[in-house]
């Protein structure tokens, strides 16, 4: 086990630092019994980094769930203080997804739950004109961002003809459950909701990708004039496959990586080779995972690093992987937390690259009797690529 994870599963003061060589964690705030999870890293145009997560006495099915910030100025050693970014009185706000385009302002999406089911999600989105500065941006505008797929019901029934036998009749009534909805306009608009941040491409389009809980399935987003409209992609429909982060290669092509939220427990895949309009057929990769979100990025040196839990039975381990192929293989894997008492969860990883080379990664850690926090580890590609000192066995 490494020196660095050994300091993690100590407990941490607010405001210090658990460090390694080449690896620093803190956490963002005390852990408490309250409900924190599923957070998003951006770095501002000042270099400051700003963090969103959603905070509550449950997830969906408790009302008093908001999204919350925090920021940490550049140089800093110690986040600032938390700060309200949304709240939908009486419902539940979860799962935000922060973006800073070029022009530096700030853009929010998350989804307001609106019946206590995933499948009642109804994505919203407010905008600032500046993501720097002190604690809560002022927001200028929000609306609701209307997902509207084309052809969902065929893309769905297709899917269905060509997956695999092992995932139709994993649950075969939850398939037919989801081919009857398919086929119904208001399950097809309702229930997508963000993740990771978007990405910007050459071009100047905007990749929002959206997963949904209704049907276990993701799209994109797409926006050619810098988020005034927006439409759908064509859906990837993979029984399972949810939460999707987009990375592009050198040729063009971007390639979405996944939850499996079904039963195949690897990491799911797909493409798509004309700026996110179609995607090819969903793959399980060789990676592991437990059903637990995953984030990818292009980094400086032209290497992808994947944040993840390299798991298929728990939330005890999250990993960094590099992959000097644009994602064909990821021969380096490198744990940033383990508890080898299984009972800590690490886990929703948001992986950034900041403008000095630092890489970072937010991420839930809960399982404690004290409650839950969001912590934030610092370290350098130079670091992740020693891979691991000892790795235990999962």
């Amino acid at each position: 086990m490494t020196r660095a994870t050994l300091l993690l599963l100590a407990p941490l003061a607010f405001c210090l630092s658990a460090k390694g060589d080449g690896l620093e964690i803190r956490e963002i705030f005390p852990p408490e019994a309250k409900h924190n999870h599923a957070s998003c890293l951006v770095e501002c145009p000042d270099g400051s980094l700003l963090i969103a997560w959603y905070r509550g006495s449950g997830e969906r099915k408790a009302d008093d769930v908001q999204i919350f910030g925090a920021r940490l100025p550049e140089g800093a050693d110690c986040w600032g203080p938390r700060f309200l970014l949304a709240d939908t009185p009486g419902y539940p706000d979860c799962n935000p997804a922060l973006f800073v385009p070029p022009d530096g302002s700030l853009w929010l999406f998350y989804p307001t739950i609106l019946d206590h089911r995933w499948e009642g999600a109804l994505l919203k989105y407010r905008v600032a004109k500046r993501s720097a500065g002190e604690g809560a941006p002022d927001w200028d505008r929000d609306g609701v961002l209307h997902v509207t797929p084309e052809r969902f019901a065929e893309a769905y029934r297709e899917a269905a003809s060509e997956a695999e036998q092992r995932l139709r009749e994993a649950n075969p009534e939850l398939v037919a459950l989801m081919a009857e909805r398919s086929e119904d306009e208001l399950y097809q608009r309702l229930g997508w909701m963000p993740r990771v941040r978007p990405i910007v491409l050459p071009t100047g389009r905007w990749l929002l990708p959206l997963y949904s809980d209704t049907f276990s399935a993701s799209i994109v987003a797409l926006s050619d004039d810098r988020g005034e409209s927006w439409r759908c992609g064509a859906p990837m429909i993979g029984f399972g496959n949810i939460q999707p982060s987009l990375v592009r290669r050198d040729d063009g092509t971007i390639v979405a990586f996944m939850r499996d939220n079904g039963p195949g427990k690897a990491i799911c895949v797909s493409s798509s080779s004309d700026d996110g309009e179609s995607w090819s057929p969903v793959t399980r990769s060789i990676l592991p995972n437990p059903g637990a979100g995953v984030d990818a990025i292009r980094l400086r040196s032209g290497r992808w690093a994947l944040a993840y839990n390299d798991l298929t039975d728990g939330r005890y381990s999250l990993a960094v992987a590099l992959s000097d192929d644009e994602g064909t293989t990821w021969p380096v894997v490198r744990r940033i937390a383990f508890d080898p008492e299984q009972t800590q969860s690490f886990h929703y990883p948001s992986i950034l690259q900041t403008r000095d080379g630092a890489i970072h990664v937010s991420f839930t850690h809960g399982g404690r009797p004290e409650g839950s926090t969001i912590s934030h580890a610092r370290m350098t590609e130079e670091w992740l690529r020693l891979g691991e000192e000892e790795r235990p066995a999962p």
